[in-house]
């Protein structure tokens, strides 16, 4: 029989970005609430000097990532294939322990564009019927850029975000994206430094037309006080950003921006090594009761609450929603049920550049150093002559300078003599640019219950059905050529390419982004959403699941921002609103 907690009014599953924004909105309101970590504690002095940055560690061994004997998707590329389950991470990397990815990403921190929050309308205007794949499930956001603005704007000063405004109240400002929507007020702190490799780039980009601007960061340029009253550091351009806790207390994570002011909050507690595993319902199933986790002792515990708050990685609110019953699963022959549905991820490519005569010093960098342009995002281009919709986000990014990640030419030897000499002639003499592409949702692209896998707890794994589609193909060979045109501009002595083009299937294996979302999206409608406009269930309504599991399809930049965003958006209305009159916050019709 499971123990059994005291009553809170609020219980919090992980606590990452999602789950500390909400942890700070709800005690901010007077609830009592409890978070619920599945990982070990993590604090700043974890990492922080004098500790080392060990690449061995943290970038091959992946100490900041769910292993898969933890947490395994299985995965197939089609409906007729048997799944297999997760054997070591590779396309994604979730995060552990508290600060979830939060803590190890690397620090790109930028906006969708209005036309991304409302793609099916766009699609609806720009696209004659027809040319879309029949089988493409593109959605509106159901909220849009005006209501989101202010917490975009909030959460960057949270973050200290460091860039350069291009539009400033409608008015276009030199040095930014002319592309991005309307900002309220500038960035909060300047850009980061240049280096030569994105330098040579902007000048190419702007030859060829293009728009480059500093890539927006939470890596801060300055010291940042923020909202909170957390303090960050400068970037002392250490290069260990991405897989890494920041040794310098620079990279916004949930701890150097909300946890130690949260942690300080009578009203808030959290408990970690507990690994929730379903959310408990009425017998009426129509709202719940608690969550039911599993401690560190391996004992099973009930903790009863009025609220629960799935604030876990997507693919784990998606997975604890099925195996809890909230919401019908989704299926692909039907389309009918929701939770599951319109499960997207990125795609990405690039072109790896070697320069004999040129030193780029890539030791001295940060995670969100670099320049990129958005003239090739929805709305900005004219991409119907070319047969896919979407867009992609062009940069070049000197992210990081460790040497066992450096990218040698291809055919190089992945050991011995060969590999050393190959990394003594090019480490310092490579630069990338490439692209991180949008990608739409398919009927079926989605999530479900594996029917054969399951964890030690006797619970089905999450199985995801995901590969290619041609859409997002045409796109990668369209934006590879548009990346070949500014590599010919810079004239390296040797270059190699990856891209995902026809016939490609997605590979497990190589790593892409951890940029995973859909499964519960968000929208206006229940028939194709599993949350309201607010984040709420549609089907218990004092359950709310923030997170990259919202989005109804991927847009081409990087997720963090608007996922924030849109905690705040839901935490405003939670208590403006609910808290008031707990119900549904949308009638269903």
């Amino acid at each position: 029989m499971a123990k059994q907690q005291p009553r809170v009014d609020a219980v919090i599953v992980g606590l990452g970005w999602t789950g500390s924004i909400m942890g700070m909105e709800l005690t901010d309101a007077g609830l009592n609430v409890l978070a619920l970590e599945r990982g070990a504690d993590r604090t700043n002095a974890d990492f922080a000097y004098p500790k080392a940055a060990d690449e061995i560690q943290y970038g091959v061994r992946h100490t900041m990532m769910q292993k898969p004997k933890q947490s395994a998707v299985t995965i197939r590329r089609n409906l007729d294939e048997r799944a297999l389950p997760q054997r070591k991470l590779g396309a994604f990397l979730p995060g552990d322990g508290v600060g979830g990815a939060g803590a190890h990403w690397t620090g790109v921190l930028i906006r969708p564009t209005p036309t991304d929050l409302q793609l099916k309308s766009f699609a609806d205007q720009a696209f004659e019927p027809g040319v879309l794949q029949e089988d493409m499930q593109i959605q509106d956001f159901g909220v849009t850029w005006d209501e989101l603005e202010p917490h975009f704007t909030f959460f960057e000063k949270v973050c200290g975000q460091s860039g350069t405004t291009g539009n400033l109240r409608g008015e276009i400002q030199e040095g930014g994206d002319p592309f991005e929507g309307p900002r309220s007020e500038p960035y909060p702190l300047p850009a980061l430094q240049d280096t030569q490799s994105t330098d040579m780039f902007d000048k190419a980009a702007r030859q060829l037309g293009y728009h480059p601007f500093p890539n927006p960061s939470a890596n801060v340029s300055r010291a940042w006080t923020n909202p909170y009253g957390m303090q960050l550091g400068p970037c002392n351009y250490c290069g260990f950003c991405s897989r890494y806790g920041c040794v310098n207390y620079s990279k916004a994570s949930p701890q150097t921006c909300i946890l130690n002011a949260l942690k300080q909050r009578s009203n808030f507690a959290y408990r970690t090594h507990a690994n929730v595993t379903r959310v408990e319902l009425a017998p009426d199933g129509k709202t719940a009761t608690g969550v039911t986790y599993i401690d560190e002792n391996g004992d099973e515990v009930f903790q009863p609450a009025d609220m629960v708050v799935l604030a876990s990685y997507a693919l784990n609110n998606v997975r604890l929603m099925l195996n809890s019953g909230i919401g019908q699963m989704y299926d692909p022959v039907s389309r009918t049920g929701t939770v599951g549905r319109n499960y997207a991820y990125q795609i990405g490519g690039g072109i790896h550049l070697y320069f004999d005569d040129i030193e780029f010093n890539p030791f001295a960098t940060a995670g969100a150093t670099g320049r990129m342009f958005n003239d090739f995002s929805p709305g900005n281009f004219d991409s119907a002559p070319y047969g896919f919709i979407g867009g992609a986000k062009m940069h070049a990014s000197q992210a990081s300078g460790t040497p066992i990640k450096t990218p040698l030419p291809n055919h190089t030897p992945s050991w011995g003599q060969g590999y050393k000499d190959a990394l003594k002639k090019y480490y310092g003499h490579h630069m990338e640019i490439s692209m991180a592409g949008s990608v739409m949702s398919y009927r079926t692209n989605m999530l479900d219950l594996d029917p054969t896998w399951k964890d030690p707890y006797g619970l089905p794994l999450l199985r995801m059905t995901f590969d290619w589609k041609e859409n997002e193909l045409k796109l990668s060979r369209f934006m590879r050529d548009r990346l070949r045109e500014i590599a010919k501009v810079l004239k390296p002595d040797h270059m190699d390419e990856s891209f995902q083009l026809s016939g490609d299937h997605f590979k497990v294996t190589n790593y892409v982004s951890t940029h995973n979302v859909g499964g519960a999206v968000m929208g206006t409608d229940p028939s194709n959403s599993a949350l309201n406009r607010y984040l709420q269930s549609w089907d218990v309504h004092n359950v709310f699941v923030p997170g990259g599991n919202a989005f109804p399809q991927n847009f081409q930049a990087n997720p963090t921002d608007l996922i924030a965003a849109l905690t705040y958006w839901s935490a405003k209305k939670i208590k403006e609103t609910y808290l008031k009159k707990p119900g549904p916050l949308m009638s269903r019709a």
